[in-house]
């Protein structure tokens, strides 16, 4: 029988903490020209804290040229993490580009056309 975590949501919890971490770290600490203006939007964490996927959203800049500096300067970041969590494993970051805001947009515009279309019917 699996015993019940006596601390609920933890990784909930851990993951949240690396999500403001990771966003300090990256703002004042990384000097990577090919990272710009990156918000962190979540962070998964593995159940053994092995693996944390970072889904990262870009404000200007080429994602692909982003998400390689940050892959390359994970190892960097995840040093920065270590010195600030108190947890005995400090995952290892993957760095994934949000196409949701992109996705958004792309939505309300099919949405808008939709609606003048009718409009112009009526």
């Amino acid at each position: 029988m699996r015993k019940k975590s006596s601390t609920p949501n933890r990784g909930f919890r851990v993951a949240d903490q690396i999500q403001r971490d990771l966003t300090e770290l990256i703002a004042r600490e990384l000097k990577d020209p090919r990272v710009g203006m990156v918000t962190i939007q979540s962070v998964e964490v593995t159940p053994d804290y092995a693996h944390a996927k970072v889904y990262f959203s870009l404000l200007v800049g080429d994602a692909a040229q982003c998400a390689e500096g940050l892959n390359q300067a994970a190892g960097f970041l995840r040093a920065g993490l270590f010195k600030r969590l108190h947890i005995h494993t400090v995952p290892t970051l993957h760095f994934i580009f949000d196409r949701t805001t992109e996705r958004a947009a792309d939505m309300n515009a099919l949405i808008a056309r939709a609606v003048s279309s009718r409009a112009k019917e009526d």
